[in-house]
């Protein structure tokens, strides 16, 4: 489907979602184990440290999970795919939070609308959202501190700076 009509694009898959899939074929007194060696693959400096840490996760917990190993096995190419793009996108690439609160709002908004003037004006106003938090991304970037909260940094500095 979505392979079909855009061949070049990369696909990356949510990790909080694919490991809850995950943990969810898993014994509950495995779980925190398994979650530990699923963090570690997704945390890894690398894509190759990341297939290492995978290589050993199949073989760890091949014997007692298979249902566990086969679900991840299906996910783990595009689990990986932020490693593709520079590093400090890769907080931002990682989950599809964005994307789930985009949808949000579009739901939000529109819901609302007891009638819609046609559908050219419900594109224009789902183009006027995107656009709008698109901005509010651009100015404060997922796991960035807003540059223009000078409060913040003095608080900072203040509090939480050890002076030597």
């Amino acid at each position: 489907m979505f392979q079909e009509e855009f061949p070049h694009f990369k696909t990356q898959r949510c990790q909080v979602h694919v490991a809850r899939n995950v943990l969810a074929k898993v014994p509950r007194k495995q779980k925190k184990a398994m979650a530990d060696d699923l963090r570690s693959i997704f945390y890894a400096s690398t894509k190759e440290k990341a297939l290492q840490f995978y290589d050993i996760f199949q073989k760890d917990w091949q014997a007692e999970c298979p249902s566990a190993v086969k679900c991840f096995e299906n996910s783990i190419d595009s689990c990986l795919t932020f490693f593709s793009f520079p590093q400090e996108e890769w907080i931002s690439l990682r989950t599809t939070t964005i994307i789930e609160r985009l949808n949000k709002e579009f739901k939000r908004r529109t819901k609302s609308m007891e009638i819609v003037a046609g559908e050219n004006s419900c594109y224009r106003l789902l183009a006027f959202i995107s656009l709008k938090m698109e901005l509010a991304w651009r100015t404060t970037p997922v796991g960035k501190v807003n540059a223009n909260l000078p409060f913040f940094k003095q608080i900072v500095e203040k509090e939480f700076t050890q002076n030597c």
